[in-house]
């Protein structure tokens, strides 16, 4: 499929009363997509996708649009939320220590390319402390700052070990 068709066909798939905080419809987007105008109708239903929860179908077609029309950060979003839908997602608040007071000095990235370990309260055989694995996707930044705080969403690579875990 080319970028209009994989865009259209994710329309598609947007309930019809559907809206932004904005207040745009799919039917807005459909003029956007009339006239060619790709990246804004793809940042347009990401929008919609983020307030509503839509199908693993919309956020592919979306994903490979992005890719085809080489938007980084469209792209690793739309992947992202096809992670999210797959193996699950947890929002939590999330503070570094300061610099002078942690072993990080630097900036973690922001965009699902850190795979932390995570306390979540297991315990391995032997009745120690274990930790979980989950990508971390730092919410309206492109980076966190030691000492910074922001929202974050986890995708855990073992989603079986989440389940219950956090509340």
């Amino acid at each position: 499929m080319d970028v209009p068709e994989l865009l259209e066909s994710a329309s598609l798939l947007v309930p019809e009363e559907t809206a932004t905080e904005n207040d745009l419809t799919v039917r807005d987007i459909w003029n956007y997509l009339v006239h060619d105008e790709w990246e804004i109708a793809l940042g347009l239903l990401e929008d919609l996708g983020d307030g509503h929860p839509l199908p693993l179908a919309f956020w592919a077609k979306l994903a490979e649009a992005a890719d085809l029309l080489r938007l980084e950060r469209s792209s690793a979003w739309c992947h992202w939320r096809c992670s999210e839908i797959r193996n699950g997602m947890v929002r939590a608040d999330l503070t570094l220590r300061p610099a002078a007071e942690a072993r990080r000095t630097m900036p973690i990235a922001g965009h699902g390319v850190l795979r932390p370990m995570w306390d979540i309260g297991h315990l391995s055989p032997a009745g120690e402390r274990a930790v979980d694995i989950a990508l971390l996707w730092v919410e309206d930044m492109p980076f966190l700052e030691p000492g910074g705080r922001a929202t974050v969403r986890l995708v855990p690579l073992t989603p079986s070990q989440w389940k219950g875990a956090v509340g």
